[in-house]
């Protein structure tokens, strides 16, 4: 198991439609924590999907959607206790997506089992 709060993931999409930010094929995830950056002088939209047996990103998976992160700012999604967090089993996924592109740094942390 990794030590709690390893980063499991973290990308900046170059474009405007959903991509997978995390997938594991094999073990059961727990993702404890989100950090959505925007590194850019505007507010830019974002979404964050969990497909908990593929990678459909849609309002059907959506965990947040529309949200805004302002300029240069950062949205930290922690959760704290144990097993609170996002479970990811065996073949799921962790989409993200924003409206801006290459506005948006998405890091993920947690555990693996």
């Amino acid at each position: 198991m990794n030590a709690p709060g390893s980063q499991l993931a973290q990308s900046r999409p170059s474009g405007t439609t959903a991509v997978t930010a995390y997938t594991n094929a094999n073990v059961r995830t727990e993702v404890s924590r989100v950090y959505v950056a925007n590194t850019t002088a505007s507010d830019a939209t974002f979404a964050i999907y969990h497909d908990d047996d593929g990678t459909t990103y849609s309002e059907a998976t959506a965990i947040v959607f529309g949200a805004t992160c302002p300029a240069n700012g950062v949205i930290d999604f922690g959760f704290e206790a144990a097993g609170g967090g996002i479970t990811i089993a065996p073949g799921g996924s962790l989409g993200v997506k924003t409206g801006t592109a290459n506005a948006i740094t998405f890091s993920v942390y947690g555990v693996t089992q």
